[in-house]
């Protein structure tokens, strides 16, 4: 192979084992992590060519520069505008005007038809409020599973996010929710070693492990339908549950396969994944969490004397929970509770309490979540002003 070019005009004739011989292109191993100080291959020399196949460029080469590779100006200035007081403040104005104008539609709303609960029996709706004050916490307790051992948030923190998400639904689309879920980590007080992209693989992880839990509730559901178009919708419910059971569960083995490893993201999602064990124990925690809200719902369904069994008070609840994973909804609340409304009617129940029903039921989950914000607010605030202790030598 003959290459050459340069002021002085001369050429060299290189052989296919020379090529060896120089220091940049010498073969050595690639980087992995059992080996962090080993020395990873410099960039490929200019000269090396195959003798066989050409201009052979590995996929290592290609995940290095890929990573090298500089931000465009005018996405570095997209970050810097995204990233200034100014924007936020703006952003800010949008939400909180947006949560005002449908509280106010919501109070006219109540005023002129009346509150769904002004006959309900009083201690069936504690009842229930405490039996979804225990959801949320017990949701947390999950979530707080999948981060790594030294890294966990605090319980209450996870909670205040799952809260402050469902009163964000009120006036925010559908999954803007998920973004309040992770503002609200990374503000309040406690651990700060959890970045920005853990905290997202969780909220992730957290949404297959929500389908797996109500993979039995949308079976029972299925099995008492006598609506074909509801049995399959219900079906579809347990088979995607069952799929992401199978994804969470053998999520660390896909994480450490080779083809995978290779690539930078690939060794910080085989880092970050949670173990079998923990994703196990998030499954039970989070299932636990949704029977507690099945066991809610038929309490407030009493509580109304709407009527109804408990495999209704499930369809309820999956139905409400499918319509959450929609990838944009009008308004995450107005959503879930048209879609409970519309499984009531379908069960026998009149319009009007069907619709009463769902709109108090998710009345009742954000005043229940409100709480929760309020109480996590409480503890900041008293974290952030409380002296600190002298530290004694």
């Amino acid at each position: 192979m003959f290459l050459g070019s340069g002021r002085a005009g001369w050429m060299t004739r290189w052989r296919s084992d020379d090529v060896s011989r120089v220091p940049c292109l010498d073969k050595r191993r690639p980087r992995t992590d059992d080996s962090p100080g080993e020395i990873s291959p410099g960039p490929p020399h200019p000269l090396a060519k195959s003798s066989n196949q050409g201009v052979g460029v590995s996929l290592d080469r290609i995940s290095r520069l890929l990573e090298d590779f500089p931000i465009s100006g005018r996405m570095g200035r997209a970050r810097r505008l995204a990233a200034s007081r100014r924007a936020r403040i703006a952003l800010n104005a949008v939400f909180v005007s947006g949560a005002l104008a449908a509280a106010a539609l919501t109070i006219l709303h109540f005023v002129n038809s009346g509150w769904p609960l002004a006959n309900a029996d009083p201690l069936l709706v504690v009842a229930a409020g405490i039996l979804f004050l225990f959801a949320y916490a017990f949701k947390a307790w999950g979530w707080q599973r999948l981060f790594p051992e030294g890294q966990r948030p605090k319980a209450l923190t996870l909670a205040a996010a799952g809260g402050a998400a469902s009163v964000g639904g009120v006036a925010l689309p559908g999954r803007f929710d998920e973004a309040i879920r992770i503002a609200v980590v990374r503000r309040l007080p406690g651990k700060k070693t959890v970045g920005f992209g853990a905290i997202c693989l969780t909220i992730i992880v957290v949404g297959l492990l929500d389908s797996a839990a109500l993979t039995p509730m949308a079976s029972v559901a299925a099995a008492a339908s006598h609506s074909g178009g509801i049995q399959a919708g219900f079906a579809l419910v347990a088979a995607s549950g069952v799929a992401a059971a199978a994804l969470v569960l053998f999520l660390p083995r896909i994480a450490r396969l080779g083809f995978i490893t290779r690539w930078k993201v690939g060794r910080w999602l085989c880092e970050h994944t949670a173990c079998r064990r923990s994703a196990s124990q998030a499954w039970v925690l989070i299932s636990v969490s949704w029977a507690l809200r099945g066991l809610a719902v038929f309490v407030l369904l009493n509580a109304l004397a709407v009527g109804g069994s408990f495999t209704l008070a499930l369809a309820f609840l999956c139905a409400t929970a499918a319509s959450a994973a929609l990838p944009i909804a009008p308004a995450g609340a107005a959503t879930q509770a048209g879609a409970g409304a519309a499984i009531l009617i379908v069960g026998g129940i009149p319009k009007g309490e069907a619709l009463a029903f769902a709109i108090a039921a998710q009345g009742l989950i954000i005043f229940v979540g409100a709480v929760v914000v309020a109480a996590a607010g409480v503890w900041a605030l008293t974290a952030r002003f409380r002296p600190s202790r002298p530290i004694l030598t």
